[in-house]
């Protein structure tokens, strides 16, 4: 087994050091966070830190990276309040990675791949069309993470979208049936398959 020490992590090159600690956490949620400028214009980004926060109120989080630089999906949630969580799944999974690209404010991210945008019930920003799972959000707070200068960005969930073959009648959802894809790192996509669910443990 190899061991890396802190002082080998922080000797290491740049690239290999972000490609393992991002890899070394595990398998991570993959999500297209759409959102519209105050100015009307779309953004859609790939996302690998959607995180369940809490059930009642519903509440999810991710993470964005510091604001140093113009974070396009950040900025259009805090001006306007609202964006949607959307799964990526195995049939978009390169159109979505390509949305990782640093285009200008003023070009949507829609335009320049396949995906495309949708609303539903008057909702303000957009939703990924043909997305298994379509999350709206409102914007309810944020945390800085004064470690590294990232933010935690919280929301409330304010409508669920879910293809209805995925859906048990006790309110799980099977991600495997619908080929939701998970990501290792940076830039490996997996399709993960459901083995089984286990029965609420006890002590024995």
């Amino acid at each position: 087994m190899h061991y890396f020490s802190l002082e080998d992590i922080n000797n290491l090159k740049h690239l290999y050091k972000i490609n393992l600690i991002n890899s070394c956490s595990g398998f991570k949620s993959a999500n297209l966070i759409g959102t519209k400028s105050k100015d009307g214009i779309e953004n859609v980004a790939v996302f690998s830190s959607v995180t369940h926060v809490g059930s009642n109120p519903p509440i999810l989080g991710f993470f964005c990276r510091p604001t140093k630089v113009t974070r396009d999906t950040y900025t259009n949630i805090k001006e306007t309040g609202f964006y949607t969580i959307n799964h990526i799944q195995e049939s978009n999974f390169k159109e979505a990675h390509h949305t990782s690209a640093k285009y200008n404010s003023i070009i949507s991210e829609f335009d320049k791949t396949q995906l495309q945008s949708e609303y539903k019930n008057d909702s303000f920003a957009p939703f990924v069309k043909d997305a298994p799972i379509q999350l709206e959000m409102k914007y309810l707070g944020e945390y800085q993470i004064k470690e590294n200068d990232t933010i935690l960005v919280l929301g409330e969930i304010q409508g669920l979208y879910i293809n209805q073959d995925i859906l048990t009648e006790d309110g799980f959802i099977n991600l495997s049936d619908a080929n939701v894809a998970t990501i290792n790192g940076l830039d490996g996509y997996a399709f993960p398959k459901l083995k089984e669910r286990l029965a609420y443990q006890r002590p024995k």
